[in-house]
């Protein structure tokens, strides 16, 4: 009997693993405690893939981040000049400046966390349980 496939998206909105799309990638489900966000179990609850691939292979999660980041500054920017607009007559750049900066900083540990629900699925491809189990 064949399953169906679980939607890429979904499963990387709800930060499951990339193999089966149904075990969870981290520990806590929450971002608080801030100081555990980021702990990951070294294997896949549900069928074992391996997280972290190779030593270092985090730090790759940084060039994502990077690029979410500037999507966010520049949505910020094109919705603040839509409904507020830009003018040095009343120092709109200094109150965007940091609705951006508050914004990045409020959004970081989600940032962090999605980055690596990315990076891994750039990697890891899919494998329906039935190959899963097969393989084991």
């Amino acid at each position: 009997m064949s399953e169906s496939i679980p939607n890429k998206l979904v499963s990387m909105a709800k930060q499951k693993c990339p193999n089966c799309r149904k075990g969870g990638m981290y520990t806590n489900k929450r971002i608080f405690p801030l100081s555990k966000m980021m702990d990951m179990p070294e294997h896949c609850p549900n069928c074992g893939q391996k997280y972290e691939i190779e030593l270092g292979f985090w730090y790759g999660t940084g060039y994502v981040s990077y690029g979410i980041s500037v999507g966010l500054f520049f949505a910020t920017a094109v919705l603040f000049a839509i409904f507020y607009g830009f003018s040095y007559k009343n120092n709109s750049i200094f109150i965007f400046l940091g609705l951006a900066i508050g914004l990045m900083v409020l959004l970081q540990p989600f940032i962090m966390r999605y980055s690596r629900v990315i990076w891994l699925s750039v990697f890891v491809k899919y494998q329906s349980s039935e190959k899963i189990n097969r393989d084991k």
